[in-house]
């Protein structure tokens, strides 16, 4: 499932270009802070196999005003090299490939 193009952002890592995406509005469970911050990223060119990112920040538009730090093109790029090293291949199609980063997360509950 390709990213819709409105919204995302280009980023070039290691000489790849891919394109990321952060939903503008929060699920119901991130607005709760139920559950963490995700973004998707994909290969730009060849759109493939979409990365799904989990962070441990709450969605920086949640409704409790929880402080939420924002994703950084660093942040995005350190994730896709990770995401790389652990077999995600974006060129190929496939499931999501999920890589879980919400270690340290704070719900709401």
């Amino acid at each position: 499932m390709a990213l819709v193009k409105k919204g995302s952002r280009r980023i070039t890592v290691d000489g790849i270009t891919y394109r990321w995406r952060l939903r503008g509005r929060p699920t119901y469970d991130q607005g709760l802070v139920w559950s963490p911050l995700t973004y998707a990223v994909e290969h730009a060119e060849t759109p493939g196999t979409t990365l799904v990112i989990t962070t441990n920040q709450p969605h920086p538009s949640n409704w409790f005003d929880r402080q939420a730090r924002p994703v950084l093109p660093s942040d995005v790029a350190e994730s896709i090299r990770t995401a790389r090293a652990n077999g995600w291949t974006p060129e190929n199609s496939g499931s999501p490939f999920r890589l879980d980063q919400s270690e340290g997360f704070v719900s709401s509950h």
